[in-house]
């Protein structure tokens, strides 16, 4: 009979020690809001647990030039809570609030949310449409990837064995820049996203669009991140032809699968209204509108 091993490290070469040298499967628990559900249910059936939250570094938020530095094991409730990065990244913080209830946001992480692997995850899109950079910790030191290199399908990720991350890391704000996050669910709260549209803009003292990243979340093996989207905004005030070009690039960028929340029509037609909204908003708060 198999037996779960765990191991609480306290700097980050025990974390990566104890992911390395264990016998079968090992798991990191930042908050456990889904590796504790997969556990009672018997989807994962871990040798080795690794709790990662007695690692200062990875808990926390702190200022780092003109940028932001978030542990990776940081609960969204500490995220919402931060005045600073509401105010530069207010739809990094918006998705990172999505997820869960209010005692679920006592424990949830970013981290956790993007390691976990979902297509829906909430913050995932967010954080790529920033331009977020994840710092790994690993046998072979640290290295930097973007958000998007992590989740390669769901459920699964590009770390080797003894990787974890520690934390990400959100550039500076040029002026006249905005970004935001919206999703569709079957209910008012609680629920699994099943379209989610992030949009980062930046623009000129015009209101046109200089810089932009549009990302789409649930409707695809991973979130994507949609350059034909960006192309329709740059140069351009936010016309309706602007957003009409934008759901017309959200729509051909769509993957979905049929299942129980929503069916590959309602998906895609649901993906390409989320990102002219979310646009939208983006914009406003650039000051483009």
């Amino acid at each position: 009979m198999a037996t779960l091993s765990y191991s609480a490290p306290t700097t980050v070469d025990e974390a990566v020690q104890a992911l390395r040298s264990a016998n079968g499967t090992a798991r990191v628990l930042a908050g456990g809001t889904d590796l504790l559900v997969q556990l009672r249910s018997g989807r994962t059936k871990p040798t080795v647990i690794v709790d990662v939250k007695r690692i200062p570094r990875l808990s926390g938020i702190r200022v780092e030039g003109d940028g932001f530095v978030i542990g990776a094991a940081t609960p969204c409730a500490m995220i919402g809570e931060h005045r600073g990065l509401r105010e530069a990244w207010p739809g990094v913080v918006e998705a990172a609030s999505l997820i869960g209830s209010t005692q679920v946001q006592g424990r949830a992480s970013l981290g956790g949310n993007l390691c976990n692997a979902s297509p829906a995850a909430d913050s995932v899109p967010a954080l790529i449409a920033a331009r977020g950079m994840c710092v790994v910790a690993g046998p072979d030191g640290f290295r930097e990837l973007p958000v998007e290199a992590i989740a390669t399908g769901p459920g699964q990720t590009s770390l080797a064995k003894g990787e974890f991350i520690v934390e990400f890391r959100l550039p500076g704000r040029p002026p006249r820049s905005g970004d935001a996050y919206l999703r569709f669910i079957p209910r008012t709260e609680m629920d699994i996203a099943v379209a989610g549209a992030a949009v980062n803009v930046t623009v000129d003292a015009t209101g046109a669009c200089t810089d932009a990243r549009i990302v789409l979340g649930a409707v695809a093996p991973t979130a994507v991140l949609v350059p034909e989207g960006a192309a329709a905004l740059l140069g351009r005030r936010l016309d309706s032809e602007a957003l009409q070009r934008l759901d017309a690039a959200a729509r051909r960028a769509c993957r979905p699968i049929d299942d129980k929340r929503g069916t590959i029509a309602f998906r895609i037609t649901v993906a390409g209204v989320l990102a002219r909204r979310a646009a939208a908003l983006a914009f406003a708060r650039a000051g483009g509108r």
